[in-house]
């Protein structure tokens, strides 16, 4: 049996020569980035979602002041009483 006329193992002498074109104008030597505003605006949430989630919950300094307000007997009168009764009647 004689298996003959099959043709070349590697293909790749077939293949053309890619033509080069001459050098390129220096015109744009400069290289530019434009971000769109949407972009801009995801950043910017990204930025300010990072500030919530690293600020406390709780402001430690200020429970400390109402708390030393609220020792104090001086602080605890009739105005502040009713000023605290007017704005949970507000509220509701």
């Amino acid at each position: 049996m004689a298996i003959d006329k099959i043709g070349p193992i590697n293909n790749y002498n077939e293949y053309k020569k890619i033509n080069k074109k001459g050098p390129t104008s220096k015109a744009n030597l400069s290289d530019s980035v434009s971000i769109s505003k949407e972009a801009m605006n995801m950043a910017e949430n990204s930025k300010i979602m990072e500030i919530i989630k690293n600020t406390p919950d709780v402001r430690i300094d200020r429970i400390n002041e109402v708390k030393a307000k609220l020792n104090n007997p001086d602080y605890i009168n009739t105005d502040i009483i009713d000023k605290v009764a007017e704005k949970i009647i507000e509220s509701l």
